[in-house]
């Protein structure tokens, strides 16, 4: 899997995205805009085309980095109950701080996101039986006890409609001014990007981090760190976008190895990729309208998500 190509792939799409949709902005009159068509696209295509590289590489990077930790290839933010746990801390700050402002509101979701994957990460360790497959499998029952909790409050403090927005990820709603707090995902992958080696030794123990003379928790505290805000921002400005952090790192891995340093590249174009894909096909398929993000990746990424599964048992991998 060459880099070029997945940057030519990006390239590509990019541009293609970025003239997709109901209000007419041709590639030809590129130069030639209208004050109307000037204003699409940097309003609301730009912006659009931003969240989505960004939420594309930080939530595939979220989910090498889990599945490097937690050294399990079928653990991901959205196996492990952190996209749930995130969810949660929005409603908290809509039933508790109803004024809060949106970095606010980051911080409260991402509190919760890394108290949920800090206690995900305790029950692994508590758990004798480390079958790959029943371990996601013991995430997705802990995701689903906080999805159950979430909805109780949800109902009880009638914020079910709001709730269920935070669900389903959508970018169909990012406009200039509304998507910024992702931006923060940046230099937080900067750091994840300077820690990969780092990640890397953890993943092969905690025993071997140490003699080698790696601080093995602090090392693993720092990830989940990472994972909870990125996690925090993405679902604060788009909403759940399921199996993103499971199936890129599989497959990135499948061809470059586990050396996490020399896949973080790999991992973040093709998760750029991967949803510019998914987005598109998702404007194009009922076109004028179009399909939520967390509709498209979830069909396509469960599909992707079987092949892995049978493709491990076929090869004992």
């Amino acid at each position: 899997m060459k880099i070029r190509y997945l940057v030519i792939a990006l390239l590509v799409l990019s541009f293609t995205s970025t003239f997709i949709g109901v209000s007419e902005v041709s590639p030809l009159d590129i130069f030639h805009l209208t004050d109307d068509q000037a204003e699409v696209l940097l309003v609301s295509r730009l912006p659009r085309l931003f969240s989505i590289l960004i939420a594309g590489m930080s939530m595939s990077i979220c989910g090498l980095i889990m599945q490097q930790l937690s050294k399990n290839k079928f653990v991901s933010p959205t196996t492990s109950g952190t996209l749930d746990s995130a969810r949660l801390g929005v409603l908290v700050s809509l039933m508790i701080f109803t004024t809060a402002s949106p970095i606010q509101k980051m911080l409260v979701s991402f509190a919760f996101a890394l108290l949920g994957t800090l206690v995900f990460m305790k029950i692994l360790e508590k758990i004798k039986f480390k079958d790959a497959i029943f371990i996601p499998l013991v995430g997705l029952m802990f995701g689903n006890i906080i999805n159950s909790i979430s909805t109780f409050f949800a109902y009880k403090n009638d914020l079910i409609q709001n709730m269920t927005s935070w669900m389903q990820g959508d970018f169909s709603m990012i406009m200039s001014g509304n998507y910024e707090l992702m931006f923060i995902s940046i230099p937080i992958l900067m750091i994840a990007y300077f820690y990969a080696n780092k990640f890397t030794i953890a993943g092969m123990g905690e025993d071997f981090s140490r003699n080698l003379g790696l601080n093995y928790r602090q090392v693993v505290n720092i990830g989940l760190i990472i994972v909870a805000l990125v996690t925090a921002s993405v679902v604060l400005s788009v909403g759940m976008i399921p199996f993103l952090g499971l199936i890129i790192p599989n497959i990135v891995t499948i061809y470059q190895g586990d050396h996490l340093k020399k896949s973080l590249l790999h991992t973040a174009l093709l998760g750029a990729v991967f949803v510019l894909t998914c987005d598109i096909i998702g404007r194009i398929i009922i076109y004028p309208y179009e399909i939520p993000i967390s509709l498209t990746v979830g069909v396509i990424g469960s599909g992707i998500f079987i092949y892995l599964l049978v493709r491990r048992r076929k090869y004992g991998l």
